[in-house]
């Protein structure tokens, strides 16, 4: 069983509604993703939280439907500046 990867970025951002989510299933290797997610709310958090966030919308697949997750985090650049 495989997990679409629009099911992914829906559950990231239910859970981190701000958050621009761009997921890929690695086309080499079934059930592995690879994430980046951009929040505003990731400001002032460390990379660990950040993550803990993104986990948390898709820690039940963890495991059981997406055997390896690589997840980049970041908050968005400053326009104009």
């Amino acid at each position: 069983m495989t997990l679409e990867v629009s099911i992914i970025e829906k559950l990231i951002r239910e859970k981190i509604p701000d958050a621009t989510v761009i997921a890929h299933e690695l086309s080499f290797q079934s059930n592995n993703y690879t994430a980046k997610v951009i929040s505003e709310s990731f400001r002032g958090k460390s990379r660990l939280q950040q993550h803990k966030m993104v986990y948390a919308a898709i820690g039940s697949y963890i495991g059981e439907v997406v055997h390896a997750f690589t997840l980049k985090t970041a908050i968005p650049l400053n326009q104009g500046i």
